[in-house]
């Protein structure tokens, strides 16, 4: 009988080292030498062995829970992924990842499932329009075929002809559940209605496979389009550590045709074999042994990265163009295409004549077709394609046309783009900047008028900015553009749009900023040696009833407000406030969202533990706790507006003495 060692010896030492890697680490789990819970690919190695002997240092690729085989294929980096499922320094991302979020040269992987589908795909579109000729490469079980984000991805991947192949390990069972229970129809006819080119493959019959890979990959190279390959196989081994409810007569013919169980049945006693084996497993003992020994991971510098250090705040005048709000944030954008060939903006009916819901990209795709464009409404997949463009070294800009469709961007935010840079040990930046209007009072009703900003503050390694009508947007997004690098979420309330921006302060007031790169802006009152009696916090649209408050109160009731306006949501630093706060001990904060755990609290927790000792008295004013209704009178009952504000300022000086 041939030795396939002779046809293919690279690409059996590599299956080979996959398999005795996985059954090593099962030992160590065994051993307490793990934490959390490892997935092994056990009778799945061949697919990752398939498609990296096809790949080049131009491609990406992007894995999932059970991706050891996937990396190590690619890699080969055995002490780097044993030393990070063990928490070590030596890991590919310094123990921070573990077993499910291995990082090096072009490979990423991430234990969610459906949203990695989007970020391959930003990912395959930078390699578009960057001209690397690369392939992007996403691997997804079966279970993954239940995600709408996968289907958001697939018709995008064929509507804009992205180099991203779909390989669909079908492994019969979802974790415990079986494929039977969960899924409906024909697996490739999913892809083949968004027009994809299929293909099929098993890991038993491996040379195929091989075969079939190759002309895939190649195919795609050849035409730019994206392409689907479901390669049949089966999970050995249960889904995690010993979580197996599989009968073991269900289980055993899949593990006596194994490809390699039957390799090593033929072969495996040849002496060939034998030292191969010998080969593999003292390379394992050795990369364990140096992990064991190494020192555990650090994450000093992340935590130091998102502490906020207290500092001394300079204020000073500063001076821009008074204009729409509308039309700042399109200078804003305009001037970033032009100084930025890297950025791209992507959105719904963003594109010319229409501009965008609000107008504010009015004219740019006539001027830039390739780069400003218009999405199907998906916002899980263009939130998770402007992920996988910002690792790619693209600053994508990310339209989601009214703020409450946000949410269905959350697992973006929040599983991806908020921890690549930690759990790839800072290997990985993501500048995307997700831009959203906010906010009620044009009649939108419930689902599109809400301020839901709170949902997306306190994310590590996230910055998330607000436009008031105190600072021009075309200074923030210039700004912006220039230094992102970070995932940034800029809210901008709908009212502001048909609203001038000035530094022109109204009679009685200066107004100053902050020293920062994206300034708070303070109207201060100009009243001689008077003291201020309240400091406001306004946060977002509520800018211009806290300012209209503010003058009502001077001119009705001779009650001195000190008017803050944040540009920068989150990190907010309290010392902002230090000077004001220290004169007026009275502190409200206005916001349009639901106050409960609202950012009005974050920052009113912030001043108690900051200045407590000074005796605050503080309130929160914020919209009414039911959703909004869309008939004026009925909406001016539930949002805050500047008499409420006069009303809770004038509550919070009567209730304080000095």
């Amino acid at each position: 009988m041939p030795d396939p060692l002779d046809q293919h010896p690279s690409e059996l030492k590599a299956a080979l080292t996959i398999r005795l890697v996985e059954q090593r680490l099962l030992k160590l789990f065994s051993e307490g030498k793990l934490f959390g819970t490892v997935h092994t690919c056990i009778g799945q190695e061949f697919v990752g062995v398939s498609v990296s002997r096809c790949l080049t240092d131009s491609d990406t690729l992007f894995s999932n829970h059970r991706g050891h085989g996937h990396f190590l294929s690619y890699r080969r980096n055995i002490l780097g992924m044993l030393g990070e499922v063990m928490g070590k320094s030596v890991g590919v991302c310094g123990g921070r990842g573990g077993s499910q979020h291995l990082q090096q040269d072009g490979f990423y992987s991430n234990g969610i499932q459906g949203g990695i589908a989007p970020v391959t795909a930003g990912m395959a579109m930078a390699h578009k329009m960057q001209g690397s000729g690369g392939v992007a490469v996403v691997y997804i079980g079966d279970g993954t075929l239940g995600q709408g984000a996968l289907y958001e991805t697939l018709n995008i991947a064929s509507k804009w002809d992205l180099p991203v192949l779909f390989v669909n390990e079908n492994n019969l069972f979802a974790q415990s559940t079986s494929q039977t229970q969960t899924l409906a129809g024909d697996i490739n006819a999913r892809a083949e209605a968004f027009g994809i080119k299929t293909y099929h493959s098993n890991t038993w019959d491996w040379p195929r496979l091989f075969e079939n890979m190759k002309s895939c990959i190649d195919e795609i190279r050849r035409t730019g389009k994206p392409a689907w390959h479901r390669v049949d196989t089966f999970r050995l081994m249960a889904h995690s550590k010993g979580d197996d409810n599989r009968p073991e007569d269900y289980v055993a013919p899949f593990r006596e045709k194994d490809p390699i169980n039957t390799l090593l049945r033929e072969h495996g006693d040849t002496p060939r074999w034998k030292a191969l084996i010998a080969e593999i497993e003292a390379e394992i003992e050795d990369a364990v042994k140096t992990a064991d020994a190494a020192p555990w991971g650090l994450v000093e510098d992340a935590i130091a990265r998102n502490v906020h250090r207290e500092r001394e705040y300079r204020w000073s005048r500063r001076a821009f163009e008074r204009e729409k709000t509308v039309a700042a944030v399109r200078k804003g954008l305009e001037q970033g295409l032009t100084d930025h060939p890297n950025l791209v903006i992507i959105g719904e009916d963003i594109e010319s004549p229409y501009g965008g819901a609000f107008k504010c990209t009015q004219g740019l795709s006539a001027k830039w077709p390739d780069r400003v464009r218009n999405t199907p409404i998906s916002e899980h997949a263009i939130a998770g394609i402007g992920n996988g463009l910002a690792m790619r070294a693209m600053i994508p800009v990310v339209e989601i046309m009214f703020g409450d469709f946000m949410t269905l961007c959350m697992d973006q935010w929040v599983n991806h783009a908020a921890k690549f840079r930690f759990m790839f040990n800072d290997k990985v930046r993501v500048p995307v900047i997700i831009r959203t209007p906010m906010g009620g009072k044009r009649g939108y009703a419930a689902t599109h008028s809400q301020s839901i900003e709170k949902h997306f503050v306190g994310l590590p390694d996230t910055q998330v900015l607000c436009l008031h009508h105190r600072y021009s947007p075309a200074l923030l997004y210039k700004d912006l553009f220039r230094t992102v690098d970070r995932p940034t979420l800029v809210v901008e309330n709908k009212t502001l749009y048909g609203q001038n921006v000035s530094a022109e302060a109204p009679p009685g007031f200066d107004l100053l900023f902050t020293d920062e790169l994206f300034p708070t802006a303070r109207l201060k009152p100009d009243t001689g040696t008077s003291q201020a009696d309240v400091t406001i916090v306004s946060l977002g649209g509520s800018s211009l009833d806290a300012e209209e408050a503010a003058v009502r109160l001077f001119q009705e009731e001779e009650i001195i407000a000190d008017v803050f306006f944040p540009t920068r949501l989150y990190p907010f630093d309290i010392g902002v406030l230090e000077q004001s706060l220290t004169e007026t001990r009275r502190l409200l904060v206005v916001e349009e969202g639901q106050g409960f755990c609202g950012l009005g609290a974050e920052i009113i927790a912030q001043a108690a533990e900051r200045f407590g000792s000074l005796g605050l008295s503080c309130k929160r004013l914020s919209a009414t706790p039911n959703p909004i209704p869309a008939a004026r009178p009925l909406e001016q009952q539930c949002l805050p507006g500047p008499t409420h504000v006069v009303a809770k300022a004038m509550e919070v000086v009567r209730e304080f003495v000095h």
